[in-house]
């Protein structure tokens, strides 16, 4: 069995502004799962997030949104996996993927960043690219036929039925949470992946 979870990382961009864009899939899902889990963000300015605690199996378990921009995440996840002695197998970034079609989802370790911006500065703060990573499937603008930058399609709202889409992926991740957090990550990934749509 793996090193179970112990930090969980939604990223996003703080602000009502950025609420329900695509960039902020990761958010929704890291507040989704603290609903599920009963646990309650507080703002923690010394971890530059807001920050809800909790335990699961016996262990603390730490969910967190930086309130920094996208390009600043590590800023977060490096003072939590500092103060809290976490290695970076011990963390899950929860993120929007512009190489997955919305209502897909990967879940994989380490690897590169793509060119996400917050999984850049993670990476770099870490000093390491071990991390989970649970990718949300958002499209591509070009793959969804949209003429829109990327730049321009990550900071807008998703259409409706890429919402709906969305949403049903919360739904597949929060249902796999408790094997991820009890280091489960073979039966995790081949429960989520089997559900992709083609």
């Amino acid at each position: 069995m793996s090193v179970p979870i112990r930090l969980i990382v939604g990223l996003g961009n703080p602000g009502p502004d950025y609420e329900r864009t695509r960039h902020n899939a990761g958010f929704w899902l890291a507040e989704q799962v603290a609903d599920d889990l009963r646990a309650s963000f507080n703002l923690e300015k010394a971890f530059s997030g807001q920050v809800a605690k909790t335990r699961h199996g016996g262990e603390n378990l730490l969910i967190a949104k930086p309130i920094t921009y996208m390009n600043r995440s590590g800023q977060c996840v490096g003072a939590l996996a500092r103060f809290y002695k976490l290695a970076p197998e011990q963390i899950l970034v929860l993120h929007d993927e512009l190489d997955l079609m919305p209502g897909q989802v990967k879940l994989k370790q380490g690897g590169g960043h793509a060119g996400h911006n917050g999984l850049r500065d993670i990476q770099a703060v870490l000093g390491s690219p071990a991390f989970w990573r649970l990718r949300l499937g958002i499209g591509h603008p070009r793959t969804l036929g949209l003429q829109q930058q990327v730049a321009d399609f990550v900071l807008h709202p998703a259409r409706r039925e890429e919402q709906q889409a969305l949403d049903d992926v919360l739904i597949r991740c929060r249902a796999v949470m408790p094997q991820l957090l009890d280091g489960e990550f073979t039966r995790a990934t081949a429960r989520l992946h089997a559900d992709n749509p083609a």
